[in-house]
């Protein structure tokens, strides 16, 4: 997008209502406005009438600090409301100081910006790998308990993502557990015991319609959905890497059956 670089008085900017973020830790500021007495390694972004886009602890921080400019990345192009929230959440996402909960918001709101986007996507669009992604958005599969215990930091992802692989009738005992002194592994563990104490359904044929109309096919002899998963994941590694060889996915296709038969 068209943009310049300029230097504007700090009564130039004013706040963005709907900044995502709503609480600024003043001793954070503090600190922040004594590095940037020394250098502002980084622009604000602001629109041309002076709404910022992103920046707004640094503009914070230049004013607790008596500072009277900011260098700032003026944007000439009319953005809409969602490019505008797209670029200022992901700068947010990859401020240092954000945490988890945080970083969950922003996740969700990207991909309630982009309806068409996947977690894949989010991941390519915010450079970070793709099981980053899953954990992240794990508190949305969680019951609000969890939820309100991450933003408070009783728990972390990693607590989170653990309770989010079991049903959300099982998640008020495991927060329980955690909130007691219980570790990671021993949600993971609570989770594996209770999988394998159900018997798992198997069926010799699955038929899966997917959203996009697109249909996956899956069949075997008494294929339970672990199975199901495990397939998947070999299928989707072996189409990337057939993407990257550059083969059409007819040849990718007739590779697989050539490795089946040699295995059989």
């Amino acid at each position: 997008m068209p943009a310049r670089l300029e230097t504007k008085p700090l009564a130039w900017f004013k706040p963005d209502p709907d900044q995502p973020r709503k609480h600024f830790d003043e001793a954070a500021l503090r600190s922040l406005g004594e590095s940037l007495k020394v250098r502002q390694n980084d622009p604000v972004q602001a629109k041309p009438d002076g709404t910022l886009i992103d920046g707004e602890r640094h503009w914070r921080a230049a004013g607790l600090a008596g500072l009277e400019k900011l260098d700032v990345i003026i944007t000439d192009a009319a953005l809409s409301e969602t490019e505008i929230n797209i670029v200022r959440l992901t700068s947010f996402f990859h401020r240092q100081d954000l945490n988890a909960y945080e970083q969950w918001q922003a996740c969700e709101q990207l991909l309630s910006l982009n309806s068409g986007w996947l977690a894949k996507d989010l991941a390519e669009h915010l450079h970070i790998d793709r099981s980053m992604v899953t954990r992240l958005l794990s508190p949305s599969k969680c019951i609000l308990a969890w939820q309100e215990a991450l933003k408070e930091r009783k728990v972390g992802i990693t607590d989170v993502y653990a309770a989010s692989k079991r049903p959300e009738s099982e998640q008020v005992d495991l927060l329980a557990m955690k909130l007691s002194g219980a570790s990671r592994d021993a949600i993971e563990k609570v989770g594996r015991n209770k999988r394998t104490a159900t018997p798992p359904v198997k069926a010799n044929k699955l038929n899966c319609l997917l959203p996009s109309g697109m249909q996956v096919m899956i069949s075997g002899k008494s294929v339970s959905l672990d199975e199901v998963i495990d397939a998947l994941s070999e299928v989707l590694k072996s189409a990337r890497k057939a993407r990257e060889d550059g083969l059409t996915a007819k040849s990718w296709t007739a590779a697989m059956k050539d490795k089946a038969r040699v295995k059989a």
